[in-house]
């Protein structure tokens, strides 16, 4: 029987959460009736070799049975909404066809994968416009790990994932698969991708209408794109690949009866040793493998999971076998390079709510480089969040193109889920984070606050990861072509274009 701790409580700064925000949006139990939790399926590669995978990822269009009554129109990668979940095998080379079948531009983002950068990262550089397509290829060199591809193109991010295109994406490696966890995808390891959404008249999404530059929320909760979701228990363990997939909203999560849970992964990889909780918050972006034990319940049982005190999906206890299997004390080891002697520490400030959100007291510049670090060198970034607003407000902080290291939180030891590989990390109001980040590829990518709407509206900036012996020059996108591209294919003037979050 194991002794580790069982943390009971969510760590962030309890007068930062969203639910003391002005615009803050309760989430509602859904009133419509109860229907099986989507299992997204699992895309199948155009080809596999010993050495080599490729796929066709296609943003489309769709219509999708969310709510009784008309279907709602929505988009997604390879499917109406959200998407397939897509598979990657650490050591093979990747080979991607991006194929855009949506009546605008788009971007492709993978989101805490370790690619070079600007256009294989995905981000506002690498456009796709409709009916085009275009190819990436990168090698798959990261561990096991619970991943996402998300829509990008700045300042219509938020817009874009709001309509439906996000989906999981999951790396395999060798070590994991010697871990004795649930693995049977669909049966005992399943994603569950967090989102909540408003509907208005027959059952559409209306971005504009419920837009609030401090994040945008729905009261209806949408997990894996299914209202008021069930799931057949039929194993003893049962693996939650979870992801706070929301523009804005931070997800605190338990069971009822408090049933205990280990989290055994977080963004980016295994944990060096399994964390026990009863209660865990992610902030937007944040990813955590947890295993749930429902040992002692019987047929007939129904174990629901909460977000604060509403329920957001039920699990329904069926027979299943005994399962004795134990998660050691220690699981991987993770990376820890030491600091590269001299090197700088890199200062990354956020600030402001509403229009006025910054980073480093700038508005977000497409042709602008904020910053820059040698490739192969280990450095600290200390990110600080100084939103002294009322009780002001946690921001999620992501940096692109790397996995890092949280060591510290205001000179104190981080949260003990945080002792593994993080691409994503809430800052508390008046807290500084300091990171221990490396890359391992050249190239240009963004740093921004989650929240997509503060990304949208500023509160992002980038920086060149790059060899002295061999500098680079890139073509960087600029905001004036993108609008000119929004505005010729949503057919209006520039002047008349509605995206929140261009005037940045």
């Amino acid at each position: 029987m194991s002794k580790r701790t069982v943390y009971t409580d969510y760590f962030f700064d309890e007068p930062a959460y969203n639910t003391h925000d002005g615009g803050f949006i309760p989430l509602e139990e859904p009133k419509t009736p109860q229907q099986p939790l989507r299992i997204p399926e699992l895309l199948k590669p155009d080809e596999e070799t010993p050495t080599d995978m490729y796929y066709t990822v296609v943003a489309q269009p769709g219509e999708v049975q969310l709510l009784p009554g008309a279907k709602t129109k929505t988009w997604g990668f390879n499917a109406p909404f959200l998407g397939k979940t897509i598979l990657f095998k650490n050591g093979k080379m990747i080979h991607i066809t991006l194929k855009n079948e949506l009546p605008e531009l788009t971007t492709f983002h993978w989101h805490g994968l370790n690619v070079p950068g600007p256009i294989t990262d995905g981000g506002c550089h690498a456009p796709v416009y409709p009916g085009k397509s275009t190819q990436i290829e990168f090698k798959c060199h990261q561990p096991a790990a619970t991943l996402w591809l998300h829509a990008h193109p700045c300042p219509s991010t938020a817009e874009h994932v709001w309509k439906g295109l996000a989906t999981a994406v999951v790396v395999k490696d060798d070590v994991e698969a010697k871990l004795p966890f649930p693995r049977t995808y669909g049966v005992d390891d399943i994603p569950v991708i967090l989102q909540d959404r408003r509907f208005h008249k027959d059952n559409q999404l209306d971005y504009i209408a419920d837009y609030d530059p401090d994040g945008v929320q729905g009261p209806t909760p949408v997990i894996n794109g299914t209202v008021n979701p069930y799931f057949d228990v039929t194993t003893q363990r049962l693996r939650l690949r979870l992801l706070d997939g929301a523009n804005r909203r931070e997800w605190r999560l338990h069971f009822s009866d408090d049933l205990k849970f280990t989290q055994i992964a977080s963004d980016g990889g295994i944990l060096p040793e399994p964390v026990d909780f009863t209660h865990l918050m992610l902030t937007c972006a944040e990813r955590a493998e947890i295993i749930v034990d429902f040992k002692g319940h019987k047929p007939g049982d129904v174990v629901t999971l909460y977000c604060g005190d509403v329920p957001v999906m039920h699990f329904r206890i069926h027979e299943f076998a005994a399962d004795d299997t134990e998660l050691p004390d220690h699981l991987v080891n993770i990376p820890d390079p030491e600091v590269t002697a001299g090197a700088p520490v890199h200062k990354v400030v956020m600030s402001g709510m509403d229009e006025e959100v910054m980073m480093n007291d700038k508005k977000f510049d497409m042709q602008r480089i904020d910053d820059r670090q040698q490739v192969g060198h280990v450095e600290y970034w200390d990110i600080s969040n100084t939103n002294d607003m009322s009780n002001g407000m946690v921001h999620p902080y992501h940096m692109h193109g790397t996995q890092f290291r949280v060591v510290s939180r205001n000179g104190h030891a981080p949260y003990p889920n945080e002792n593994g590989l993080k691409d994503t990390v809430g800052v508390n109001p008046g807290e500084t984070v300091r990171l221990k980040v490396w890359f391992e590829h050249l190239g240009v990518y963004m740093n921004h606050c989650h929240i997509i709407e503060h990304e949208d509206g500023g509160m992002m900036a980038q920086f060149e990861v790059y060899d002295p012996e061999n500098p680079k020059t890139y073509q960087l996108m600029d905001m004036t072509t993108l609008m000119n591209a929004f505005a010729k294919e949503r057919g209006v003037a520039v002047k008349d274009l509605h995206i929140p979050g261009m005037d940045m």
